[in-house]
């Protein structure tokens, strides 16, 4: 039995009556862009994350970049982020013309570290956009204080948190916008691109629904360059099923992940390491191994996928060498050598979580009695 990374199938077909219900009525309407379900849509999402606006774009990528935009982020500004994410939270920031400054991050929870933040900020600072990764929320305190301290705009980059919660606030509901991803794989996610903007920010908004919409607030009239960058229809009718039991579905990856957290605790297995101010909602459930490589393929050989989210950090892309040069982030540099995801979603069976259990911890007592071996060579070579 193979044990895929996700199966989008198995909870497609738990809605396929309901999805395909909407579909027929947008295609009886033909109203496929900008219609009913995505108005419906944003305004259930603002609802649930506790905020006034929410706008529907055409990916995360997108919803960062225009939300940076309409923060006022512009050429020659600063905009200070995590080192360890995927690339999209950089190009989001240099599509302003801004610089990324990387900072190196907490190596409990792979987020920004605080402490490291505020002597990162410049005159030219302009912004913070902290990643909430794997589900896991950043410390939203501190890094505001530093924010309202130097006057920074925080646009929150909540591409891999929807549902996860700081303090009892949801993520998306503490900076001047959040910012999330719809793709297939995420903890909501439609059957293409789309994402959304949240905001309390009355100008923030405006901006945001103007910029998306080819910089237009009245047809064919058009104030600046705008872009392409709706949610359409269709993924939204996903989005509004799925939306419904989004939290019993992050309830269920809760509980895989702290079957697997049970499971996993023993020397050579780093488990995730959950803050008491957050709520984790488990897009990835991401152990650290000294033999990262070799413990993903014997889960391979076993027909166990894995993953590793990610194996270069951003200040060591090439892509953005002109931004890092010869920057060192020793803490992100060391995560991204050893980090491996487990297969994480919702509808998960016991069965599943065990073997991929029982596949780890038979690696693990592997490899600790070869290195015991190896010792006890070492030693006798040494009498």
């Amino acid at each position: 039995m193979q044990i895929p990374m996700v199966d989008l199938r198995e909870q497609f077909l738990q809605l396929q009556d309901e999805i395909e219900y909407g579909f027929r009525d947008v295609f009886d309407s033909m109203q496929c862009i900008l219609g009913p379900n995505v108005t419906a849509l944003e305004k259930e999402i603002a609802a649930f994350c506790g905020r006034r606006h929410a706008i529907g774009v055409a990916s995360g990528t997108d919803a960062l970049h225009l939300a940076l935009l309409a923060a006022g982020i512009k050429a020659g500004d600063e905009v200070i982020t995590s080192p360890f994410s995927f690339i999209a939270t950089a190009e989001a920031i240099c599509y302003t013309g801004a610089r990324p400054v990387f900072v190196d991050i907490d190596p409990q929870t792979f987020n920004l570290d605080p402490d490291l933040v505020e002597a990162a900020v410049t005159d030219r600072t302009r912004a913070v956009v902290p990643v909430h990764l794997f589900g896991q929320p950043a410390a939203l305190g501190p890094l505001l204080d530093i924010c309202r301290r130097h006057g920074l705009r925080m646009v929150e980059d909540c591409a891999q948190s929807f549902g996860a919660e700081y303090r009892g606030k949801k993520t998306g509901a503490w900076g001047d916008a959040g910012c999330f991803s719809f793709f297939p794989s995420k903890n909501l996610g439609c059957y293409g691109d789309g994402g959304m903007i949240v905001t309390d920010d009355d100008a923030l908004a405006a901006s945001v629904r103007m910029l998306h919409n080819h910089g237009s607030r009245e047809r064919y009239h058009h104030s600046v360059i705008g872009f392409n960058s709706r949610l359409d229809e269709v993924q939204a009718v996903v989005l509004r099923a799925k939306l419904k039991r989004v939290e019993q579905y992050n309830a269920a990856r809760r509980r895989h992940a702290a079957y697997y957290t049970e499971r996993l605790q023993q020397e050579g297995v780093r488990t995730p390491v959950e803050k008491t101010e957050g709520r984790h909602v488990y897009h990835q459930y991401t152990i650290l191994c000294d033999r990262r490589g070799d413990l993903a393929r014997a889960l391979a050989d076993q027909g166990i996928a894995s993953a590793v989210y990610y194996p270069v950090p951003l200040h060591r892309q090439e892509a953005l060498r002109e931004y890092c040069g010869s920057q060192s982030l020793p803490i992100a540099e060391l995560c991204a050598d050893r980090v491996l995801s487990l297969p994480m979603y919702p509808e998960l069976k016991e069965e599943q979580l065990e073997r991929v259990c029982q596949a780890v911890c038979r690696f693990i007592r592997g490899a600790s009695a070869e290195a015991a071996i190896n010792a006890g060579k070492s030693f006798c070579r040494e009498e």
